[in-house]
């Protein structure tokens, strides 16, 4: 990966790189928070995402496929999946300057380039924790790095529902304690941040 001016979206990227390379062949097909997808399909999703942010940027590198159908098969390794793809995003926004207006395939289609790196790592960072839910492996979220990419899920997000790119905000329990900031990017994005895969 190339280092950016961007530490939320090099710190998404490593956390996205380090789960998927602790995926094991046999948890291909187990459940994720993602209901209707695999571990394969939410590898398959977050590959493709980080390539249509390197499209958006340099005009290649875009994804195989529809990023919203993926297959739950793959012809190669996870690592030959994920690693190029966060390579090719964290080289695109190695170009990009914080304060230019940059290109996003989501809408509105263009943010600041401090928000578009947000935006990228959103993506990364609540896929590698889908990721490490499904297969046991520690969240790579914490506070530090939800934090900025809560604030960037709550400018872009409401649109993207409609899609279907992200499931109805989940409400908290009335006997939860005060939610950190993880639990309540996770339950705006969708997801109970209590998910198990040992429940599933």
């Amino acid at each position: 990966m190339s280092p950016t001016i961007f530490p939320v979206l090099d710190r998404a990227h490593a956390a996205l790189a380090t789960v998927a390379a602790g995926v094991t062949a046999d948890q291909l097909a187990a459940p994720t928070p993602c209901s209707d997808w695999t571990v394969a399909q939410v590898l398959q999703h977050a590959a493709s995402d980080q390539r249509a942010y390197a499209q958006a940027i340099t005009g290649t590198d875009g994804p195989d496929g529809d990023p919203f159908a993926p297959t739950g098969t793959l012809d190669t390794t996870v690592e030959a999946l994920v690693g190029p793809a966060v390579a090719a995003s964290s080289g695109a926004f190695a170009t990009v300057d914080a304060t230019a207006t940059t290109p996003v395939p989501v809408p509105p289609g263009q943010l600041p380039g401090s928000d578009a790196a947000a935006a990228a790592a959103l993506d990364a960072g609540v896929h590698a924790w889908d990721l490490a839910a499904a297969t046991g492996q520690p969240s790579p979220l914490d506070d530090d790095l939800a934090a900025p990419l809560l604030a960037l899920a709550q400018q872009i997000v409401e649109p993207l529902r409609q899609w279907g790119a992200y499931a109805a905000v989940v409400p908290a329990g009335t006997d939860e304690p005060a939610q950190p900031v993880v639990d309540e990017l996770l339950r705006y994005l969708g997801r109970d941040p209590r998910w198990t895969r040992s429940e599933r």
